[in-house]
């Protein structure tokens, strides 16, 4: 039995007010073009229930209702991570959760009321043999691509759309591996496994853009790695340059000689220590600078300048509190980086439980008269 958690109102539906062009000479410096906005993700689980009770239409659930600054992405529809193995197969289920076999072999559980990614419980990978034995799963084949793959690619080029190319992190996939503990740990213990993980994928992306370059312009490759929590990285400079950075210059760079323009890491937590080794690997957009995790997007272009585009840093949790909290953190924010430009606005993450309805209505209609003051 496939596994199906999904739950509306987490996602949003995007309309597309900015064209492709637009977004990429924006967010590479190269215009001094009207600011972006935008929200990443959806709503909490749980807060659709709230927002009902408050009068929400179904058009605010989705957030489809409120007027933002940004293009649509296409993701060319290519897998670059796991491929294969077994259907996902559900344990158990209740109320409260649900705990399946995914893919990969583990064995993961999703709290329901509180999350939207399942958890892994287990892992399939403690050393080189058990690694050998599913290497098969990150080697390239020609069934990575998906059909019609192409046609599609090309149609949304034409329509405007920025061309996406979703990439593993160096970081994260061994991570979805081995765990946190165990990967932090087999840096030093076994680099020999690391480094062999991080060349398969990287060999076999190698060989997904020798087949797309040459048919389809790419604008942007989107790296996932979400290697910090709320007190810092799970990784140093030191070991960023040792395995990270090597993995991201490899693919970033054969992509800029191909004409890609923006290289965007999606990651959670405070990276403060490691934002400079993401640059030295040919990073240039950086996202979601949590608040709560010490991320200040102000101090960041401050130190970084035009080497680094911003998405994100607004605190989400300040539309938890008044009107007078949101006026605070948006007026700090956003008239500095609306000076210097290559900022795509939005909250760092999902809006949480406890947001009135009102107060997001607020947040846009503010955030949208503080960006339209500049012109």
């Amino acid at each position: 039995m496939k596994v199906n958690f999904t739950k509306k109102y987490i996602s949003v539906k995007r309309i597309k007010t900015v064209n492709r062009e637009e977004y990429l000479d924006y967010m590479t410096f190269q215009s001094g073009g009207k600011p972006l906005f935008t929200q990443f993700f959806g709503l909490m689980p749980g807060l659709a229930e709230e927002w009902i009770a408050q009068g929400a239409t179904e058009e605010e659930l989705n957030l489809s209702a409120f007027t933002f600054r940004h293009p649509l992405r296409y993701y060319i529809n290519v897998n670059a991570g796991w491929h294969g193995g077994n259907e996902e197969e559900v344990i158990y289920e209740n109320d409260e959760e649900i705990v399946f076999n995914d893919r990969m072999g583990r064995k993961m559980k999703l709290c329901k009321s509180s999350a939207t990614i399942p958890l892994p419980m287990t892992y399939p990978v403690k050393n080189m043999d058990d690694w050998l034995r599913i290497k098969k799963h990150y080697e390239f084949t020609e069934d990575r691509f998906r059909k019609n793959w192409l046609e599609d690619a090309i149609h949304n080029l034409s329509s405007g759309n920025v061309i996406m190319f979703s990439v593993p992190g160096a970081f994260d996939e061994p991570r979805q591996l081995l765990g946190e503990e165990e990967l932090c740990y087999a840096y030093y213990d076994q680099p020999e496994l690391i480094y062999d993980i991080q060349m398969t994928i990287s060999d076999t992306i190698m060989k997904i853009l020798e087949k797309l370059i040459p048919h389809i312009k790419i604008d942007e490759a989107m790296f996932h790695e979400d290697l910090a929590g709320k007190s810092g990285s799970l990784i140093g400079p030191e070991l960023m340059k040792d395995f990270l950075v090597p993995y991201y210059h490899r693919i970033t760079s054969c992509m800029k000689d191909n004409g890609s323009r923006l290289f965007s890491v999606d990651t959670d937590g405070n990276i403060n220590t490691v934002i400079a080794s993401f640059i030295d690997g040919g990073v240039n957009i950086l996202s979601p600078f949590e608040a709560a995790a010490g991320m200040d997007i102000v101090k960041v272009r401050e130190k970084f300048g035009k080497a680094l585009g911003i998405m994100g840093g607004i605190d989400k949790f300040a539309l938890t509190g008044t009107t007078s909290d949101i006026i605070s953190e948006l007026e700090y924010k956003l008239p500095p980086m609306i000076k210097t430009g290559a900022c795509m606005f939005s909250l760092d993450h999902r809006v949480p439980n406890g947001t009135p309805l009102n107060n997001y209505r607020f947040y846009v209609r503010k955030t949208l008269e503080i960006i339209n003051s500049f012109n």
